[in-house]
């Protein structure tokens, strides 16, 4: 008797066995997703392989006008000039600011500008290298300059626009090339407000 219960046990664990992998089969078969991890990429394993580390999506400040086209900031030349690369096919572009003139710091066989250093550390503490940013075309003024370089508004991740920033705390002076552009009558106000107050190159540079 003892021989055929050990007999019975080994064909019940046998059984039993067959019972486990083919539970097992159907459940792999069934929610292979079981096996990947979590699809939000919140599982052990996320930031690394194929695509990871790209950069996240970035929320489009309210005050930025709609149209308005995405950017990352790969340097700053000076206080009214950067360079970025768009998010739209990845071209490289020279921006220059809209409505604004900062003092020179670059400009090839020419002394530096009173204020210049401070308004092209400014627009780089504005726009750290590697940060968003959103540009605003304006017809009145052509897509771009002789030099190539775009004609744009730059709005920041903080919903300020930095052309009219520049004005209002004295990096640089209102700037009408030809046609009056969109903003022409603010960035005026601020300026005149700028020089009354004494801020920036208005009481720097006499």
């Amino acid at each position: 008797m003892s021989g055929g219960r050990a007999r019975g046990r080994r064909r019940r664990s046998s059984l039993l066995g067959v019972v486990v992998v083919v539970v097992a089969a159907v459940v792999v078969v069934a929610f292979p997703q079981l096996l990947d991890g979590p699809r939000d990429g919140s599982g052990p394993g996320a930031g690394s392989g194929p695509g990871a580390g790209s950069s996240p999506s970035v929320a489009v400040p309210a005050a930025v006008p709609e149209g308005a086209a995405q950017a990352t900031v790969e340097r700053v030349v000076d206080g009214d000039t950067v360079i970025v690369v768009l998010a739209d096919g990845g071209a490289r572009e020279r921006v220059r600011l809209i409505g604004v003139d900062t003092p020179e710091t670059v400009q090839p066989d020419a002394p530096v500008d009173c204020f210049g250093p401070e308004a092209s550390a400014f627009t780089t503490t504005s726009l750290p290298a590697g940060s968003a940013v959103w540009l605003e075309a304006d017809p009145s003024q052509g897509d771009a300059d002789r030099y190539d370089r775009l004609l744009r508004y730059v709005w920041t991740p903080a919903g300020v626009m930095l052309n009219h920033d520049l004005v209002a705390q004295g990096y640089g002076r209102e700037d009408t090339y030809d046609d009056p552009y969109r903003y022409r009558d603010a960035f005026v106000a601020a300026e005149a407000t700028a020089e009354g107050s004494g801020v920036g190159l208005w009481s720097a540079c006499g």
